[in-house]
């Protein structure tokens, strides 16, 4: 399923609605390359709404067509602005990828409308929120990307603030990171920013990425020489990096961004 496609087969496979491995794969393909045919966004529509349990064998977990397609409007840029109210919706389903990938793809489409939505998952903290779900290693709601998404819609007053900073007390530090971001990202103050560097110490691997992918998608210029002296996968480093040059005006600290990455190449 994953040799080399088109356009046009992507959509032949979206269509085949008996056959899931080949819709997953051609939702992923169609974000992938932002396809801006006309047909794309009513396919991935029809998709975000499909629902199939998973069957012995086949390969495909439960709803994995429709987190795929709700993953790949976010990366049609305006275009797909007919799928905010359908996001909207998913960001009540009971299906906690769903509701991940919806929150994701409202904060890449800037949809501030979510807003509101966004934070009222998220107001009862990180102690009922951001507890352990009963039944899995999940949260009760995927804070990461609710919290992410409210950081990438732009302004905010101080309700949002107070909601953000009480993540910063959640037990999982991958969660402090994406609170950390959107604290910088909406206040630009510096003291977030240092937070983020100092996860960028953290003995566990997995919060060093998540702090790494935090920083450079802030956009936050100080931190690109303690981005560099990560310990975390060069590739991962230089990711990053790109990030602080890619998500903010672009000025005479370019060069010495470039500068670091060419010293990790």
């Amino acid at each position: 399923m994953a040799d080399p496609i088109d356009e046009a087969e992507a959509l032949r496979r979206l269509r085949a609605t008996d056959d899931p491995s080949a819709q997953y794969y051609a939702a992923w393909w169609l974000g992938r390359h932002r396809s801006q045919h006309p047909d794309t966004l009513p396919l991935l529509l029809a998709a975000m709404r499909q629902r199939r349990a998973r069957q012995l064998g086949d390969g495909v977990e439960e709803n994995a067509v429709a987190r795929n397609a709700t993953r790949a409007v976010g990366k049609l840029g305006p275009s797909a602005s007919e799928a905010i109210p359908v996001l909207l919706e998913l960001l009540d389903d009971p299906d906690y990828g769903l509701r991940e990938a919806a929150a994701r793809s409202l904060g890449e489409l800037k949809a501030t409308v979510a807003l509101p939505a966004l934070v009222a998952r998220l107001r009862s903290g990180p102690n009922v929120a951001g507890a352990r779900a009963s039944d899995s290693a999940n949260l009760v709601e995927p804070c990461e990307a609710l919290l992410e998404a409210i950081g990438d819609l732009g302004p905010s007053d101080e309700e949002v603030i107070g909601v953000l900073q009480s993540f910063l007390a959640h037990e999982r530090p991958v969660v402090q990171c994406s609170a950390c971001r959107s604290l910088l990202q909406l206040t630009q103050e510096p003291r977030w920013g240092e937070r983020l560097k100092t996860l960028l110490l953290h003995p566990q691997l997995q919060v060093r990425r998540a702090a790494l992918m935090d920083l450079g998608a802030t956009g936050w210029r100080p931190a690109a020489q303690a981005i560099a002296a990560t310990l975390a996968e060069n590739s991962l480093k230089l990711i990053a990096l790109r990030g602080l040059v890619e998500s903010a005006p672009s000025d005479g600290l370019d060069e010495e961004i470039f500068d670091v990455m060419d010293g990790l190449l």
